[in-house]
């Protein structure tokens, strides 16, 4: 048996109803970076609990090293809720003393800038709170460190900052990370191998996420498992990784010939053209169109209505001795007049201009007081309406001019950092929200549906079982051109046809996000808006969701800071940045060089100004860069790769960059007719006389000549990815 610095030795552990583990020997070396994957409730948390020694197993022991020392994020933070978080985060460190070393200002200003440290920790949002204990763990030194779920409320731009940390926090062979999360891209950045905890066991798998998949679905083709439906969305997820934007971006994980075999029988993950026809004829031409928007803020702190990231940063902001910003998004500020007759005018109220709160707030009382009486309002209710004025609101614009226009069958993803105004663009293209200037257009057949972060809609249904819910909708839809009921549906969303009889509320949390996900498809709505859909759901599900959504034929728009799963299901990224919405033709990483060089003090968005100055347009913002370049709408109007991209320093840039690009397409077609060639010699090589060894070693050579020709070819398209990353 190996001498693990942290172990299991025959380690067995059950619950109530379930075996969590049985007789699991497993451990951790120095130097290991492992991720940890499996569903929801098969034992991830609870073995990092093990291993801190806050869970006792029923049989076996955990080993330790003497001397080690071993720190772990927990789901739940052991925070003291009257400490400030000078106190709790930094363990009463003085500004000089976490500033003057660069390592820890890094940690300080990436996961508690905005933040207060005379604030208490009661005070704190859930995310600013999972922040401060993330902040107070990565301070101290630690032999391992052992995290769960560490993305949780972070934006984007802290995932990879945390990514780069966590990569370079110890020198190569030194420390050792457990890692558990959902986060696909975050587990492939970060690990060099893989641990998947499933029914009772821990099956070890060297190399990052992509490798983990390849490896998976060839123990399952060779074991030839009865489990087809999880074999089937493996080898889906494992083609969009080999075919898709991060194969053509990223260094692989793994050997592109030995993943081009395993998918070679998968088809696209979706059939964009078909999706768009019956998109089409289900919402005509029109759906959103964002003409001209403007969205100012002019709120008190912390008003429900509006958007919680931005209310939360501008309380922040408010306070005293407030930590700096490690990137500092930028903001667009301005005026906007507005003519009204009513002061409950809604582009008033939604501002946030206090004095149009005010008086929709009495028109209310008077509407509810009429409502008891049964007559009508009294005579001496006071008037909230005034004679015809122009009213001008200033503040925060979320959204500076933008247009954007959404069509059917798109599917589009938003990113941007906590408090860019994300669940406010939501708002206003569901009409939740009448925006400040401009129009939004929505199309005569659309039918919204909205996935919140929140899961108060099931909340109202908690009494009542999943039987019961399911009987209110049709007894069968069409789902990938097949006749499927709901219950099937829901066991294609991970539940068993058991648990049709549990009541809503006793469902986990994953459970009610996958079931919320269930009811607003059988609403069957044509436009669905997804707020983080990836909350609360393991790798597993999260693969199911995306097959589920892969045959949806409607038009998608996704915010999520999980960066795989937004280019997964969407064919379009935009980020919502200075109060404007760009494209993001390279995907989420288009985004991040955009805020790495306005960290570095550049204008990503240099040319863009400089073409508008060019033709004589007029910008009153010409100084501030997040408010000079134009917004877009959809592909059509969308900026050009080498605009949006100009943040950052490619190894390849100009021409090179354009010919390299036609290169790896060129290489990408001609792989595909090698190996319709070598199919098509194997084939005669099998029908060939056995006996003309003449005949077989010719089709051998060409077969051979073939498969180096592939293999240079394949060789080559690595590098070339590699250059235009």
């Amino acid at each position: 048996m190996p001498t693990y610095d942290l172990g299991l030795e025959h380690v067995s552990l059950a619950f109530a109803t379930k075996n969590i583990f049985t007789d699991v020997t497993q451990g951790v070396f120095e130097g290991d970076r492992i991720g940890i994957v499996g569903k929801n409730g098969d034992g991830k948390s609870t073995l990092l609990h093990l291993f801190k020694g806050t869970q006792e197993p029923d049989s076996g022991r955990v080993t330790m090293r003497n001397g080690l020392t071993f720190g772990m994020l927990d789901q739940r933070d052991p925070l003291d809720d009257n400490a400030t978080v000078r106190e709790a985060a930094l363990e009463g460190r003085e500004d000089y003393e976490w500033a003057a070393e660069t390592k820890s200002r890094e940690i300080v200003e990436a996961l508690l800038g905005g933040i207060s440290l005379d604030a208490k920790i009661g005070s704190l949002s859930g995310g600013q709170r999972r922040r401060a204990d993330l902040a107070r763990l990565l301070l101290k030194d630690w032999d391992i460190l052992a995290l769960d779920e560490p993305t949780n409320h972070l934006d984007v731009v802290t995932i990879h900052w945390l990514a780069e940390h966590l990569k370079n926090r110890w020198p190569s062979g030194q420390g050792a990370l457990l890692l558990v999360t959902h986060d696909r891209w975050f587990l492939d950045e970060v690990c060099e191998s893989m641990w998947e905890v499933h029914d009772g066991v821990i099956d070890p798998f060297e190399g990052g996420y992509s490798a983990y998949m390849l490896q998976r679905v060839e123990r399952d083709r060779q074991a030839d498992v009865r489990e087809t439906k999880r074999r089937n969305l493996a080898r889906k997820e494992l083609a969009w990784l080999t075919r898709g934007a991060r194969a053509r971006s990223t260094k692989q994980k793994f050997h592109v010939k030995a993943a081009r075999e395993l998918i070679a029988d998968v088809p696209p993950v979706r059939n964009t053209l078909e999706l768009k026809q019956m998109a089409t004829s289900r919402l005509g031409k029109q759906v959103v169109d964002l003409i001209d928007v403007t969205q100012i803020f002019e709120h008190a702190q912390g008003e429900a209505d509006i958007d919680p990231d931005v209310a939360e940063m501008e309380a922040s902001a408010s306070r005293v001795d407030v930590v700096p910003a490690m990137y500092a998004e930028p903001q667009a500020h301005g005026s906007v007049e507005v003519a009204v007759d009513d002061l409950t005018d809604p582009r008033l109220v939604d501002a946030g201009v206090p004095e149009a709160r005010q008086a929709a707030q009495a028109a209310r009382q008077a509407e509810e007081e009429s409502h008891e009486s049964g007559g009508d309002a009294d005579e001496s209710t006071p008037e909230v309406t005034s004679a015809a004025r122009k009213v001008t609101v200033t503040g925060r614009k979320i959204l500076d001019d933008v247009t954007w226009l959404i069509g059917p069958g798109d599917r589009f993803g938003i990113v941007g950092a906590n408090g860019a105004g994300k669940s406010t663009l939501l708002k206003i293209l569901d009409g939740t929200i009448t925006p400040t200037a401009g129009h939004v257009n929505i199309g005569k057949t659309v039918k919204f549906a909205v996935l919140s972060q929140r899961l108060d809609e099931l909340e109202k249904l908690g009494k009542y079982k999943i039987k019961e819910v399911l009987s209110r909708y049709k007894p069968s839809y069409i789902v990938d051109g097949k006749e499927t009921t709901p219950g099937q549906m829901m066991e294609r969303l991970g539940f068993e046809s058991a648990q049709l009889m549990t009541p809503i509320k006793d469902l986990s949390g994953g459970q009610k996000r996958r079931m919320q996900l269930l009811l607003i498809l059988l609403d069957e709505p044509n436009v669905l808006i997804m707020d983080e859909p990836g909350n609360d759901l393991d790798t597993d599900m999260l693969a199911v969701m995306e097959d589920l959504l892969d045959t949806w034929p409607g038009t998608l728009i996704v915010v999520s800071h999980d960066r795989y799963l937004l280019e997964r299901v969407t064919d379009q990224q935009f980020a919502l940045i200075g109060g404007k919405i760009r494209h993001l033709p390279g995907g989420v990483q288009d985004y991040l060089d955009m805020t790495e060089a306005i960290k570095n003090g550049k204008d990503p968005f240099a040319d863009e100004n400089a073409g508008k100055a060019g033709k004589g347009r007029k910008n009153s913002d010409a100084g501030d860069p997040a408010t000079t370049a134009p917004s877009v709408g959809g592909a059509a109007s969308s900026p050009s790769t080498g605009d949006s991209s100009s943040a950052s320093t490619p190894k390849l840039t100009g021409k090179a960059f354009h010919d390299a690009s036609k290169r790896v397409s060129a290489i990408e077609r001609k792989l595909a007719k090698l190996e319709e060639q070598k199919a098509d010699l194997e084939a005669q090589m099998a029908a060939h006389d056995p006996s003309d060894y003449e005949g077989l070693g010719k089709l051998n050579e060409q077969l051979q000549s073939v498969t180096d020709e592939s293999e240079s070819l394949e060789m080559e398209w690595m590098e070339l990815s590699e250059q235009l990353e």
